[in-house]
C-alpha cells in the first residue's frame, strides 16, 4: 500500500521541500497552498509523479471542505486512509508592527493562517489517519518560545500551535501520533515559485556563524524532521515539541 501525505502551504518554502522529500521516497502527495501560482509551478515541476496540487486557503471551512472531496476523489480505486498530515500553512513574516496599531482582520489573519488551518485540516482528516495509524506533524517555528518585538500575532498563532500539538496527542492516541517542529532561520529561497526563487542567496559569515552550528538551515533540514516524526523509528514519540533552529534557542546571548 502506497503511503500518502498531505501537507499544507504546499507549494513554496518549507512545504515544498516536505513534498519534494516524500515524492522522492515513493510516497503520494497532497500540497494545499492558496498561492493559485505556486501550485500550477509545482505542478510543471512533478510530471507523472503522484502528485495532486490543490489551490486551497486552509484557513477557510468551506475550502478544506472542497478540499476534502478533491482528495477522496483522487484517491479512488486506493486504499482508504492518510499516513500523514503535516500542518504548515502559515503567514512567512513575524511582522506585525506595533500592537496598538494592529487592526482585529490582520490579527485574525495571522491565526487563520497557521492555527485555525491545523484545527480545520485535522478535524477532516482524522478518520483518514485513525485508518492508518498515522500522524500529524505541526509545523510551528522558535518564535513560539522567543521573540522579537512587534510580533504578537505571529508568535500567538505558533504558539497555538505547540498547544493544540499535545492537546491532539492525548485526543488521538494511540491511534494517531501528534508533534511539532520549530525551525529557527530557514532559508526557503530556493523552495520558492518560480517567478520568486532565489538559486544562490547570500548571507553574512556572522549570519552563519551566529548558530552553534555554523550554518543557517535549510528546507531539507525540517523535511528530514518530519520524516522521522512520520514512521515508525518514532513510535515512542507523541505530543513533543522538537527544535531545528542550529542550536539558537539554546545559546544564552549577551549584549557586551
Amino acid at each position: 500500500m502506497t503511503k500518502i501525505a498531505i501537507v499544507t502551504g504546499g507549494a513554496q518554502g518549507i512545504g515544498r521541500a516536505i513534498i519534494h522529500h516524500f515524492l522522492e521516497k515513493g510516497w503520494r502527495a497532497v500540497a494545499l497552498d492558496k498561492d493559485a501560482e505556486a501550485i500550477e509551478d509545482l505542478r510543471g515541476a512533478y510530471p507523472g509523479k503522484p502528485l495532486l496540487a490543490i489551490a486551497c486557503d486552509v484557513g477557510k471551512e468551506d475550502a478544506v471542505g472542497r478540499a476534502f472531496e478533491d482528495i477522496a476523489d483522487w484517491q479512488e480505486g486506493e486504499p482508504a486512509g492518510i499516513d500523514l498530515l503535516v500542518n504548515n500553512a502559515g503567514i512567512a513574516t513575524p511582522y506585525a508592527g506595533p500592537i496598538e496599531e494592529l487592526s482585529f482582520a490582520d490579527w485574525q489573519a495571522w491565526i487563520d493562517a497557521s492555527l485555525t488551518s491545523a484545527f480545520l485540516c485535522a478535524r477532516a482528516f482524522v478518520p483518514g489517519l485513525k485508518r492508518r495509524k498515522g500522524a500529524i506533524v505541526n509545523i510551528a517555528s522558535t518564535r513560539a518560545v522567543m521573540s522579537e518585538p512587534n510580533s504578537e500575532p505571529y508568535a500567538s498563532a505558533k504558539g497555538g500551535l505547540l498547544a493544540l500539538t499535545h492537546a491532539l496527542a492525548i485526543s488521538l492516541g494511540p491511534d494517531v501520533r501528534v508533534n511539532a517542529v520549530l525551525p529557527g532561520w530557514i532559508e526557503t529561497g530556493p523552495w520558492q515559485k518560480a517567478s520568486e526563487r532565489n538559486e544562490n542567496p547570500e548571507h553574512r559569515d556572522v549570519d552563519r556563524q551566529q548558530h552553534p552550528v555554523g550554518r543557517i538551515g535549510k528546507p531539507e533540514d525540517i523535511a528530514a524532521a518530519v520524516d522521522y516524526l512520520s514512521g515508525e523509528q518514532s513510535g515512542f514519540v507523541t505530543g513533543q515539541h522538537f527544535a531545528v533552529d542550529g542550536g539558537m534557542t539554546v545559546k544564552m546571548i549577551y549584549e557586551h
